[in-house]
């Protein structure tokens, strides 16, 4: 059964400069990275819920700091963009409802894990 439309999905372009890497697949860089931004992204997701808690924005500006180019290495771009948001906002000093951010920046979490357990199953 084909994919539907809206199941989170990988930038097929971030995927193909991974397998680039490793061109035959000996040497499983592909899955080992998606393995290492799958755990990078689980203790993300638990410190950013910390920070929601304490309302502490600079922590959350250091998580998407973080995120930001990992999610973008592995071609989940909604999550990096996400992530490009936050840290711009806080850096810049606007008003951030910390609680909100979080729970956008784990709506987009979760759909990258989503993506990234898919193509580990694959």
């Amino acid at each position: 059964m084909p994919p539907s439309a809206d199941e989170p999905k990988l930038d097929a372009a971030a995927l193909a400069r991974l397998r680039e890497l490793d061109p035959d697949g000996r040497h499983g860089v592909l899955t080992r990275v998606l393995q290492a931004f799958e755990t990078s992204l689980l203790k993300q997701t638990t410190l950013a819920r910390e920070a929601r808690e304490r309302d502490d924005k600079a922590a959350l500006a250091g998580i998407a700091h973080l995120l930001k180019s990992s999610s973008q290495s592995v071609g989940a771009l909604s999550l990096a963009a996400r992530c490009v948001e936050i840290e711009r906002a806080v850096r810049s000093g606007a008003v951030v409802d910390v609680s909100r951010e979080v729970e956008n920046l784990l709506t987009e979490a979760e759909r990258a894990l989503t993506a990234v357990r898919a193509m580990l199953q694959a």
